[in-house]
C-alpha cells in the first residue's frame, strides 16, 4: 500500500535535517527570500523547479513557527490574571502559528508583499514550487487556516476551522475584538508573573476533556478558557501530528519537539475525548 503523497511529502522535507545539527536553523527570513527569488510577478500560474535545500527550508519554517506557538501559549498563560486582553491576543496568535506551522510543513507559503501563493509539489524525484496569484482577500490568517482545514487529515478535526473572522463564533473575530474594538475595558491591577500559577494554569488546560472544539466566541470576550484550550490542542496536535510521521527517526525534530525554554512547564499531554481523528491512524 503506497504511502498518502503529503506523508511522503514531510519524510522527504526532513530527511536531510537528520545529519546536520539540531541547532542550524537558517538565517532569518531564509524561506520568503529563496522564494521571492523564484517569483515572475509578471506571470499568473506557473511552476519553477527547485533544489532539496529550498525545499527542506519549509521544514524548519514550520518547526520555527511551531515553536512560537509554544512560546506565544506560555505568554497568553502567564497573562491570564495580569492582563486578559494580551492573555487574549497572545492565545490567538498561538493557534495562528500552529496553524500556519502545519501550512508550511504541506509545503504551502504565502507571500504577501508579492501577491502570491506558493505550493510545493512532488514530481517523481524532483520538486516544484507551484506560484499562482494571492487574490485580493487572502489575508494569511484566513488563507493559511483554509488551507489546513481543507486538508483530509484535518478536515474532520473540529480543532481546526476555516477560521471566518465575519462570524463572532471564531477565532478571528475574537482575535479582532481584542485588537481593534473600542471601549473593551477590563484592565485589572496588574500582579507579576507568577511559575506556580503559570503551572497551574497549564495542568487545569490540559486536563480538561471536550467532546467538541471550544471555539472562542467574540460575545464572550475575553474567553481566556476556550482560547487558550484551543491554543493547547492546536500544538499538541502539530506535534503529535509530526511524532506520528517521523517516528523518531529524525534527529533534528527530536532534538527540537521539546524546546529546552519549555520544558519545565509543558510535557504536551492532554486529556483525549471519545473520538478519533483521521491523522490519528497513521
Amino acid at each position: 500500500m503506497s504511502k498518502d503523497p503529503a506523508i511522503l511529502q514531510i519524510e522527504l522535507l526532513f530527511k536531510p535535517l537528520h545529519t546536520v545539527r539540531v541547532d542550524s536553523f537558517p538565517a532569518p527570513g531564509a524561506l520568503s527570500l529563496a522564494l521571492s527569488r523564484i517569483v515572475d510577478k509578471r506571470k499568473e500560474d506557473y511552476s519553477v523547479k527547485v533544489d532539496q535545500s529550498l525545499v527542506t527550508k519549509f521544514a524548519t519554517a514550520s518547526i520555527e513557527m511551531w515553536h512560537r506557538s509554544v512560546h506565544s501559549f506560555l505568554i497568553s498563560a502567564s497573562l491570564t490574571k495580569s492582563s486578559p486582553l494580551w492573555s487574549s491576543v497572545s492565545g490567538y496568535y498561538s493557534s495562528h502559528y500552529s496553524i500556519r506551522a502545519l501550512a508550511h510543513l504541506f509545503g504551502y507559503f504565502q507571500m504577501h508583499t508579492l501577491g502570491k501563493k506558493v505550493e510545493l509539489e512532488i514530481r517523481g524525484s524532483n520538486y516544484y514550487c507551484n506560484i499562482s496569484k494571492k487574490g485580493g482577500n487572502g489575508r494569511e490568517h484566513s488563507l493559511y487556516w483554509k488551507f489546513v482545514k481543507g486538508n483530509p487529515m484535518f478536515a474532520t478535526d473540529t480543532f481546526f476551522t476555516i477560521n471566518d473572522d465575519s462570524r463572532p463564533h471564531s477565532d478571528g473575530a475574537h482575535r479582532n475584538k481584542a485588537n481593534y474594538s473600542d471601549h473593551l475595558g477590563l484592565f485589572p491591577t496588574f500582579s507579576p508573573l507568577d511559575k506556580a500559577q503559570l503551572l497551574e494554569r497549564i495542568k487545569l488546560i490540559s486536563g480538561i476533556e471536550y467532546s467538541d472544539a471550544p471555539i472562542p466566541n467574540s460575545e464572550s470576550y475575553p474567553d481566556l478558557d476556550n482560547v487558550q484550550v484551543m491554543a493547547y490542542h492546536r500544538l499538541v496536535r502539530y506535534r503529535t501530528f509530526v511524532d506520528k510521521i517521523l517516528g523518531g527517526s529524525n534527529k533534528f525534530w527530536n532534538a527540537n519537539r521539546l524546546p529546552p525554554w519549555c520544558s519545565h512547564y509543558l510535557n504536551f499531554q492532554i486529556t483525549q475525548p471519545e473520538y478519533s481523528t483521521l491523522y490519528q491512524n497513521i
